[in-house]
């Protein structure tokens, strides 16, 4: 099933653990390209506000796991997170139902 993850910075975090951790996270995301299909930033004007998983798994609780093992979990970076359940009604111009 296709979930997504939403995540929200914390804005008192260093910036530069972004930075620092860029090409680990990004390892992360192509180790994990089985169950994470998409991700990518959110920002709220020039700010970073958090980013966006897409995600396929057999449950929501699987999540937790995967959110955890990501190099920028650990660092504070991230505030929160939440997962929701997702189903693509519409893709490339065209109706998914």
């Amino acid at each position: 099933m296709h979930y997504v993850i939403l995540f929200t910075d914390n804005p008192d975090a260093d910036p530069a653990i972004r930075t620092r951790l860029m090409g680990a996270h990004l390892d992360f995301l192509e180790a994990n390209g089985d169950r994470i299909l998409s991700a990518g930033p959110l920002r709220e004007g020039d700010a970073p506000a958090g980013g966006m998983w897409v995600v396929d798994l057999a449950a929501a609780d699987e999540a937790k796991e995967l959110v955890e093992a990501d190099p920028f979990w650990p660092t504070g970076l991230r505030a929160s997170w939440r997962v929701l359940a997702w189903r693509q009604v519409f893709a490339d111009g065209k109706r998914r139902v």
